[in-house]
């Protein structure tokens, strides 16, 4: 890869990180205030590729003619001893194409199931001593999934007062083949993405594909249920009712 490969490649890079930084593609992979930094990082690399490619440019421009070969010995080789091989970059470096194809051909969508299914939910122990403000106003109050598991295990529905909260979330098939409701919340990237999962009692939804997206309103329940995958508690909410709906912009918690 010469300079001016180089030069494209990192000017691809530089796009396709800014172009998803500025649409909602970045959403699928980080969390939102990590946008500013995404586009200055683009734009590096796009400063950076139009340096190299100017600078190998001008190189080129006001390089001196080449001499004229060296007369080779008997043994067919040149005076330097180098046998006219010519120095070139390593080929890892085309490896960068593929992050800029990922980008933008086959970008992924974001966690869902399959991900929920195979860890396990992340609540632990050091939320236990949180202290929980009241509701919001309204009714039902919109709540995220994170906030009513944590309410409903460590402060036992204290908090809840019995009030009727709207939680937004994805299906995914529970331990024992009911579908449960699951939001995926990041500390950084998708790369640390744990699953928070709510089993649902009452008017639960049927028929419905894992990660489809809902709506369900309802009220603290009391049953607890067990994650197999790290033997951690899941809670339950006595569903009232329930709709689809699309997904959000922002899938993460």
């Amino acid at each position: 890869m010469n300079k001016q490969a180089q030069g494209v490649v990192l000017l691809l890079l530089g796009g396709a990180v800014v172009k998803a930084s500025v649409t909602d593609m970045y959403l699928r992979y980080v969390k939102e205030v990590l946008q500013p930094f995404l586009i200055v990082a683009g734009l590096l690399l796009i400063a950076a590729a139009i340096m190299t490619l100017w600078h190998d440019l001008r190189r080129r421009s006001t390089s001196i003619p080449a001499e004229p070969p060296l007369a080779a010995d008997g043994d067919g080789h040149d005076d330097h001893g180098h046998g006219g091989h010519a120095h070139h970059e390593p080929k890892v470096g085309w490896l960068l194409i593929l992050p800029v194809l990922g980008l933008l051909l086959v970008a992924p969508p974001a966690l869902g199931s399959y991900s929920a299914a195979q860890a396990g939910t992340a609540l632990s122990n050091e939320q236990a001593a949180s202290d929980y403000p009241p509701l919001p106003d309204g009714d039902p109050a919109t709540i995220s999934v994170l906030d009513y598991a944590s309410r409903a295990i460590f402060d036992e529905g204290k908090s809840l007062d019995g009030r009727a909260v709207a939680l937004t979330g994805f299906v995914t098939d529970g331990p024992d083949g009911q579908p449960m409701l699951a939001r995926i919340v990041l500390s950084c990237c998708a790369a640390d993405g744990r699953p928070i999962k709510v089993g649902m009692d009452g008017s639960v939804p049927t028929g419905l594909p894992a990660d489809t997206w809902i709506e369900v309103v309802g009220r603290y329940s009391d049953r607890i249920g067990t994650d197999p995958v790290n033997g951690a508690s899941i809670p339950y909410l006595q569903v009232e009712s329930w709709e689809q709906i699309d997904p959000p912009r922002q899938q993460y918690e």
